[in-house]
């Protein structure tokens, strides 16, 4: 379980990693076109979208294929596919060569996103599902960090292609220990009918194997198909719903946090800071969320940060005194990047192994056009002279409205009964995650 936990770790720190370091380079490219040639605003946004589209393809992409082919086979290809991406970006002359980089990144990126979910959750003791999730998954914002630190210390010394190089590092530093250390999930090859395989690696890795025995391969929806059951399909709109939001309000905040408190009045040389701020109270905020969320079920936190936002980002526009202000930033990203780290935890460990991956595919693939919503509403209320007040208001609205939206998730039953024994089992009323 370590080694599951700290290769799927550092794989989305990479992930975070390519997700910030375009930012980054962006001003030397729009300043300097000797680059890639001239980049006009416009274009710049375009490319920053491109990963997000391809972030999208690639989650999706995984949902579709990691119930069939496997945790572990997913997260080889596309821990290669990520790191040769980030190289062929790093090797690009022109702007059109650079955006069809992003785009091959981001599939790589989504992929891997929508894989380490289902991975540790079918490794993980039911009690301590929750806080591994957030150890893993805040990799991403930890990546974030990463890149605007190594940003600020290598910009002068290797430019910004060597930035891109060092996002390609994974697959000299990381597949190598991959393809030795990384299992394959003995939940999923128990879900395709390979109980021999699925034993003997349980037994290795202290995996809990279902009692019930499985179903022959193929008799059981698996995948997307399982999403659209009877018993899925409502709560798979509404976990998509809560995705979308929070990564609406992650993209947004990440990206217009700045300069809104610009705007009101703070100097430039803040806008690192808030940034600093924003991310460093998810990882932190979010890894104590997790445990409390392993006590009292994911649910029931997710909301309860979710309304953690909304007030947190009422209270920003106001003349906060600095440090009051640092920590209502330091909230805000509990309540929006945290409570993402926590929504992936929920998605996880809310479907049955046959319909895992696709769960957290839809809800990563889905959430990503959230991630695209955010910055374009922030821009557009910036834009039309609405001013920071109107973009933090209704991010607050949206937050509230996912708070509610959390609460009408029906309990998740086959997650319960896979892991009672087999007499209590049967006798088991669904319990909430």
């Amino acid at each position: 379980m370590s080694w599951v936990v700290a290769l799927s770790t550092i794989v989305l720190v990479f992930d975070g990693y390519d997700l910030v370091v375009y930012g980054t380079v962006l001003p030397t490219l729009l300043a300097d076109p000797s680059q890639l040639g001239a980049i006009t605003p416009g274009q710049a946004g375009a490319l920053g979208s491109y990963a997000l589209v391809g972030v999208l393809v690639g989650a999706l992409t995984a949902g579709t294929f990691g119930d069939l082919i496997g945790r572990r086979r997913m997260m080889l290809i596309n821990l290669a596919w990520f790191s040769v991406g980030m190289g062929a970006t790093a090797l690009t002359q022109d702007v059109t060569a650079f955006g069809i980089g992003r785009f091959f990144t981001g599939i790589g990126v989504g992929a891997l996103v929508a894989t380490v979910g289902p991975l540790v959750a079918e490794f993980a003791e039911p009690g301590r599902r929750n806080r591994l999730n957030a150890v893993v998954y805040s990799g991403v914002p930890a990546g974030g960090v990463l890149a605007g630190l190594l940003a600020l210390v290598l910009d002068d010394l290797v430019g910004w292609r060597g930035l891109f190089w060092i996002g390609a590092l994974p697959i000299v530093l990381v597949l190598p220990l991959a393809l030795v250390k990384l299992p394959e999930s003995p939940k999923w090859l128990a879900s395709r009918g390979r109980i021999a395989e699925a034993t003997a690696l349980a037994e290795r890795t202290g995996v809990a194997l279902p009692t019930a025995p499985a179903a022959p391969a193929g008799t059981a929806r698996a995948g997307f198909p399982a999403l659209a059951s009877r018993q899925l399909a409502w709560p798979t709109v509404l976990l998509g719903s809560l995705s979308f939001a929070g990564l609406l309000l992650t993209y947004g905040l990440n990206t217009w946090l700045p300069k809104i408190m610009a705007d009101n009045g703070y100097g430039e040389n803040y806008s690192m800071a808030f940034l600093l701020v924003l991310n460093l109270g998810a990882i932190a905020g979010g890894l104590l969320a997790s445990l409390w969320a392993d006590r009292a079920g994911a649910k029931r936190v997710v909301a309860t940060t979710f309304v953690l936002a909304a007030c947190a980002l009422a209270l920003l526009p106001l003349q906060l005194p600095m440090i009051v202000l640092l920590l209502a930033v330091a909230l805000a990203g509990i309540g929006t990047i945290g409570t993402q780290v926590l929504i992936y935890g929920l998605v996880s460990n809310y479907y049955p192994t046959r319909a895992r991956a696709a769960g957290v595919a839809w809800c990563a693939g889905f959430g990503r056009i959230g991630g695209i919503v955010g910055p374009l509403v922030g821009g557009l209320l910036v834009g039309a002279g609405l001013g920071g007040t109107t973009a933090f208001h209704l991010f607050a609205a949206i937050a509230a409205g996912a708070a509610v939206v959390t609460l009408l998730v029906p309990r998740s039953r086959d997650e319960a009964e896979e892991e009672l024994p087999a007499p209590a089992a049967a006798a088991a009323s669904p319990r909430s995650v």
